[in-house]
């Protein structure tokens, strides 16, 4: 763990609550897109283990502030993990990319219709219904990721 280390990854919760506002409302889930970008960049900039902690510091401040439900702690924190090991693996940010929207999309949207909704917040939510929202959200989030990575590597702010 550096300093320049914990630096990202406070800006990257930063960045992940302060385009909160920004979401796609789904029945009870409000999928954030910027989530997503940040998982990804989280994921290939620090590490797998950043990227989980990343993604729950901002579940938790955007429930704070009352702008996220408790399915964001699924939805972003599983996205953020299998991106995170997919980039460990491959070195790829396009297979990490991959692994974000399987991670969100499918694993993500698992928990949360199957355990998260019914279990803790007492609520049922149509599976296909939340999976499509879901990889929506993290499909749009991973190509603005994409691009923002594409971006601080050419100003020299990350080197694969």
């Amino acid at each position: 763990m550096t300093t320049i280390d914990v630096a990202r990854a406070v800006i990257l919760v930063a960045v992940a609550v302060a385009l909160s506002p920004f979401f796609i409302p789904v029945g009870i889930a409000k999928c954030f897109p910027a989530q997503h970008l940040v998982n990804l960049l989280s994921a290939v900039m620090l590490g797998p283990a950043y990227a989980v902690a990343i993604a729950a510091m901002a579940a938790v401040i955007r429930n704070i502030l009352g702008l996220g439900t408790l399915l964001a702690f699924p939805g972003g924190m599983i996205g953020a993990l299998v991106a995170g090991l997919a980039y460990r693996a491959t070195k790829n940010m396009y297979i990490a990319g991959l692994g974000e929207v399987v991670g969100t999309g499918v694993l993500g949207s698992l928990v949360s219709v199957w355990i998260v909704a019914p279990l803790i917040m007492g609520k049922t939510m149509a599976l296909a219904t939340l999976m499509v929202a879901f990889s929506v959200s993290t499909l749009g989030g991973t190509i603005f990721g994409f691009v923002a990575l594409h971006l601080l590597r050419k100003g020299g702010i990350w080197a694969p």
